[in-house]
Formats: structure tokens, C-alpha cells, sequence
């Protein structure tokens, strides 16, 4: 169904079948009702401390304890999903970075970090793309160029040889 079709669709509907069918999405999808909520009641950095929490339990467990390895597909869906609260771009270029603050600090506490050197570079991309797009270069300059060299440095140390006292035994 086209967005029009849902329009023409929802203007004949009468105010108490709108109330009944916006209560049952309510019901229905976990994400229509964080929508819902934060559109009747919008406090950004609630929201964003909440998104926040979301994304370190990704990362870590109770603690500092880092997880085997975070969901990534969960990550992208909590920074997508805080996008579509219409929340503002700042707020958004914000929860990247510290999402890529977090995943620099769960790789300088792994070991074999090289597995994640294209997925950091991707999420670098993406986070440097949405920061250009919205015109937040001034503000977020300085944090983002850190979070790329702290992440160079990172990958540079795990290219260098292992140097341990291994005989070879052939």
C-alpha cells in the first residue's frame, strides 16, 4: 500500500476507529510503541542515553568485561531505529561516535582484533558520511579525527609480527 492509499484510508476512518488501530500497532510492534512514546513524551537526551546503554551492552557485559563478540546487526538496527525518531542529526553523529568509542575500546581489550579491520573501516565510512551530509563537521571534527587515529594505531600494533621464542622443529 502506497503512503496516499494509507492517507485517503485513514482521513474516512472516524477518531475513535484511529484511536483503536493506533492502540493495537501500539500493541503490536515494539517499535511503533517506542515511537509513540517518545512522540507524546520527547526527551532526546532520555533517548539517547537510553540508545546508549543499548549499544554498550553490545559491546560489554556487566562491567568492563568485554563479550566474545558484539552483534553488529543489532548495533545498526539501535543507531537506525534512534534515526527514525526524528531526533536531531547532532544527537544521531553523536551516538556513532560513541558507538565507534566503544568498539575502539572493545578491541583494545581483544585479541585478533584484524578480523574488524573492514567493519571499522565501513562504520568509519557510514559515520563520516552521515557527519558530512548534515553538515556537522565543525562540531564533531576533533572526535572523529581521534576515534580514526586511535583506530589506525590500533590495527598498525596488531600488524606487527609476534615475536615470541617459538623453535622450529623440522
Amino acid at each position: 500500500m502506497s503512503k496516499a492509499t494509507l492517507k485517503k484510508v485513514l482521513n474516512e476512518m472516524d477518531r475513535d476507529s484511529l484511536s483503536e488501530i493506533i492502540c493495537e500497532l501500539y500493541d503490536a510492534r515494539p517499535e511503533a510503541k517506542e515511537y509513540l512514546e517518545f512522540w507524546i513524551n520527547p526527551d532526546a537526551d532520555k533517548e539517547l542515553d537510553k540508545y546508549r546503554q543499548k549499544i554498550f551492552k553490545q559491546f560489554f557485559i556487566s562491567g568492563s568485561k568485554p563479550r566474545k563478540s558484539p552483534v553488529f546487526k543489532e548495533i545498526k538496527t539501535c543507531i537506525k531505529y534512534f534515526t527514525t525518531l526524528c531526533i536531531d542529526y547532532e544527537k544521531t553523529a553523536d551516538l556513532m561516535l560513541y558507538t565507534l568509542d566503544l568498539y575502539q575500546l572493545w578491541l583494545s581489550e581483544r585479541k585478533r582484533i584484524m578480523s574488524h579491520q573492514t567493519r571499522v573501516e565501513r562504520f568509519i565510512n557510514d559515520t563520516a558520511a552521515y557527519i558530512e551530509s548534515h553538515n556537522l563537521e565543525d562540531r564533531y571534527e576533533l572526535r572523529f579525527n581521534r576515534i580514526r587515529e586511535d583506530m589506525s594505531k590500533l590495527f598498525k600494533r596488531e600488524e606487527e609480527p609476534l615475536r615470541r621464542g617459538w623453535k622450529h622443529w623440522w
